[in-house]
């Protein structure tokens, strides 16, 4: 009965949710980025073990690869030369392990950029970080990065998982410019976001935590909306 009430307490909030997401907005790059060289896109781990093979890959994350490229060619186009790829790269005792399936170990192919990505003339210029755990601003380097690039104040976030590794970079460079007394802009634009899906049945098949992906993929995104990053529908 309980459990119930608050289903149904909670659905006028959810009708909004989704009216809330059916209507974000487009921007144009240009507007944007009339300082290229204060830009920054910020790519999270789209990896062969998230897009291709392992026990974390998923077909919603694979469908992220072809806007992610467009993105960064676009990019690229417009002089921002700023790209940087914050990548799973495991020990292979990880603590992390305790709670998902060993993923994306150090060294093996799991762990590697997509081929889509290498693919891109411009991938020698491209920056990467590897993280040992779902946050981008711990023990990976980011933090010296951004002291050396101090001109750089916006920050365009791509990547998976919207709900786990996206969420903490984004809300880490938004309350990282809050403590500092920083103006500093945090775009997400959606098309280029989104976490995997794992239904009831089938996790109670396999042992594992259910993730209903639709629900937790806009929950997210409004929590990232509310802490002052820019969600936007996509950049154009």
């Amino acid at each position: 009965m309980a459990d119930d009430y608050w289903i149904d307490k909670s659905r006028p909030f959810l009708i909004y949710l989704d009216q809330w997401f059916s209507s974000l907005p487009k921007m144009h790059l240009s507007n944007i980025a009339p300082s290229p060289e204060k830009v920054a896109i910020a790519s999270v781990d789209l990896i062969n073990g998230f897009c291709y093979q392992g026990p974390l890959s998923s077909p919603r994350i694979a469908k992220l690869i072809k806007p992610v490229v467009s993105l960064l060619e676009k990019a690229w186009g417009a002089n921002i030369h700023h790209i940087l790829l914050f990548q799973d790269s495991h020990d292979l005792d990880a603590i992390e392990f305790a709670q998902f399936p060993p993923h994306c170990v150090r060294g093996t192919l799991e762990a590697e950029t997509i081929p889509e990505i290498l693919a891109l003339p411009f991938s020698e210029h491209i920056k990467v970080f590897g993280k040992n755990s779902i946050h981008s601003g711990l023990n990976t380097g980011l933090t010296e990065w951004m002291s050396e690039h101090s001109e750089v104040d916006t920050f365009i976030v791509v990547g998976d998982c919207t709900d786990l590794c996206t969420y903490q970079l984004a809300m880490h460079l938004r309350m990282d410019a809050n403590a500092n007394q920083r103006k500093r802009r945090v775009l997400l634009p959606v098309n280029c976001v989104d976490t995997y899906d794992l239904a009831v049945p089938a996790a109670k098949e396999a042992g594992a935590v259910p993730h209903d992906a639709e629900l937790l993929h806009r929950v997210f995104l409004y929590s990232m909306m509310l802490n002052g990053i820019e969600v936007i529908a996509k950049l154009i």
